[in-house]
Parts: C-alpha cells; structure tokens; sequence
C-alpha cells in the first residue's frame, strides 16, 4: 500500500511564523503610536529677560544759526562762534578727534523765502557735532549751554538736531541675558508639567528671540532698556 505525504507539518510551521510576525509587528506598531504621541505631547512657553543699562555712546550736536547781510562776515562770525563751542568741549575733556564741523548750511532769504519779511538776507547754520564714549560728560555739558548763550550762541535742538544716545555692548550681556530668559522658560515649563501631572522631558525646539534695546523713559534717554524673549517646547512624559 502506497502512503502518501503531506505538508502538514510544514503548514503549521508556516502559520506560527506568520502568528508570531504579526505579534511582533502588532508591538512594534503599538510603540510607534505611543512614541508618536509621547512626540505631540508639548509645552510650548516664552522666557522674558529684561535689563536696565546705560549709554555707552553718544552723539551730540550743537547746532546754532545766524543771520546777516554779508556772507563774508557771517562766516567769520560762525568761524569764532565754532571756536568757542569747540574750547567749551575741550575744557570739559571732549578729545579734538571726538569734534567734528559740517560745512555751514546757507540760506538765501530773498529767493528761497520770497513773500515774506526777512530781517536778514542770509541766515546761516553751523553744525559742531561730539562723537563720544564720554556719556556724564556730555549730559553735564547739556546743563551747561547757559555759558555758550552768554557768548551769544544759542544752541539748537529738538527732532532736527537729536542726541542720540546708543548702548554698544550687548555682545557683553547676551550670554547671561539668554540664559536668564531660558530659566524662566524652563520654570513655567515644570509648572505646567506639575499641573497636568507630567513630567518635563527634554527640549524639542528652542528658539532665541531679538534683542530690543529702547529708551527707558523720555527724561532720561541715556538710560537703556535691554529686552529678549525666548521660546521653547519641551516635551512631556508621564
């Protein structure tokens, strides 16, 4: 009698296989969805650093104006009035490299303001500018104009003619400034995580944010007010 084989054992073998593929196919699956929703579970919170500072820099003109009928003795005129600002400033300690003159700025009344009563033919514009790191010295010689007024200079000032005050360090401050406004990120981070009843995980994107540098207050535009605002997301675990 013939007797014949059969691949049952191979069927069976080829089934456990295929059972224990997809088990482990099932597990992996199951912990990608649980890693890809570990990955959307994050707080997303801002750190604020602020920092009060001074002016380092600042530029300064004195601007005055005069007027006649003869250009030849107006700028003669504004040569010695320029000379007495100047020796004001050095006597105050400003440098002779910190000065600078801009070329006088003329005005022909008869042509460029025709229609109207003009007391002079010529009014004239001269421009004494002070580039300094010596920030006290200027704001104390701001005070101090009355001396030129009595020389008969009255200085000019105002949206034409500003002095602009500028904080050049903040490469200096950057780093602790960072990692301020990143601390206090981080804090608002572990709270949130408290009251959700997770844990903080590690940083999934962190973003720095600009630096603002403003005047404190219109009085006292010497006095800086150096701003950043970071931004992170963390991850949460439970």
């Amino acid at each position: 009698m013939e007797i014949k084989k059969t691949n049952n054992g191979n069927s069976a073998v080829l089934g456990y296989c295929l059972l224990t593929g997809l088990i482990v196919g099932a597990l992996l699956l199951g912990n990608a969805i649980k890693a890809a929703r570990a990955d959307d579970r994050v707080v997303s919170v801002k750190g604020l650093c602020e920092r009060e500072v001074k002016a380092d820099n600042v530029i300064c003109p004195f601007a005055y104006k005069e007027g006649g009928d003869d250009l030849q003795q107006l700028y003669r005129t504004i040569e010695r009035k320029n000379k007495v600002i100047i020796d004001f400033l050095k006597a105050a300690g400003i440098g002779e490299e910190e000065i600078s003159i801009a070329a006088p700025k003329v005005v022909d009344t008869r042509t460029e303001w025709s229609g109207s009563q003009n007391r002079y033919a010529y009014i004239v514009t001269s421009v004494v500018t002070v580039c300094t790191d010596k920030v006290d010295t200027i704001i104390g010689l701001q005070s101090q104009q009355g001396e030129l007024l009595q020389q008969g200079i009255a200085t000019t000032s105002g949206w034409e003619y500003p002095t602009v005050y500028s904080f050049t360090k903040l490469n200096e401050i950057k780093p602790a400034m960072i990692e301020i406004a990143t601390k206090n990120a981080r804090e608002t981070a572990e709270k949130f995580a408290a009251d959700s009843e997770s844990r903080l995980g590690k940083i999934k994107r962190a973003t720095q944010g600009q630096f603002s540098i403003t005047d404190r207050d219109s009085n006292t535009p010497y006095m800086k007010n150096v701003r950043v605002v970071t931004s992170v997301d963390y991850y949460l675990k439970d």
